[in-house]
């Protein structure tokens, strides 16, 4: 069990229609499973003065992050669309939110995109968010295990954080068998704790 306090964060990481709901374009296999833990979560969090956040992809209709313009995802979450919105059920109705892919980037990480012609990286407001309330911890969970959250948590502990997953929060899209096994794995070896 997770103990929360004021120098913790939950990272509530892209649970958006088009990745949690079966209609979904980039639709997670029990990707609506992860929105009970997140309302556990959150609660538990906001009762300990604990920040919650929430990330969502967030993409212009054209960019090269989609297989139809040059990259190798599927139109997903494009802004002010039903795909993009967060789970109907989700409770963090005050939590701050924090877009990516907003440009066109690859918005993998919460705390960066990456330009998909260039690989130039640029941060994100997260982490300037996270400073601001002295953050020291985040707990990290959402979707997807071996994209957004993989990245998500590693980018945290290279900035300083100690990070733990939440292993009953996320689901992987598996691209390849055994994908979303194999993020948990290198996450630990990152030095993140999956519990």
């Amino acid at each position: 069990m997770i103990v929360y306090d004021d120098r913790t964060a939950l990272l509530v990481v892209d649970v958006q229609n088009d990745f949690a709901d079966p209609d979904g374009s980039l639709s997670v296999a029990g990707g609506s499973e992860v929105v009970a833990v997140a309302n556990a979560q959150a609660a538990a969090a906001r009762q300990t003065g604990a920040l919650v956040v929430v990330t969502q992809d967030w993409h212009p209709p054209d960019t090269p992050h989609f297989a139809k313009d040059g990259g190798v995802w599927p139109v997903h979450c494009v802004r002010d669309t039903w795909g993009a919105q967060l789970v109907e059920g989700l409770a963090v109705e005050d939590a701050p939110v924090v877009r990516k892919g907003t440009g066109g980037e690859d918005g993998y990480s919460g705390f960066t995109v990456r330009d998909p012609r260039t690989e130039a990286q640029s941060p994100t407001g997260l982490e300037q968010l996270l400073r601001e309330r002295s953050i020291e911890r985040v707990v990290v969970l959402g979707l997807a295990t071996d994209y957004c959250v993989k990245e998500t948590a590693l980018d945290a502990v290279r900035l300083g954080f100690t990070t733990i997953v939440l292993r009953d929060g996320v689901r992987a899209v598996d691209v390849h068998p055994g994908d979303g096994d194999r993020a948990l794995a290198e996450l630990a070896a990152g030095g993140v704790q999956v519990s």
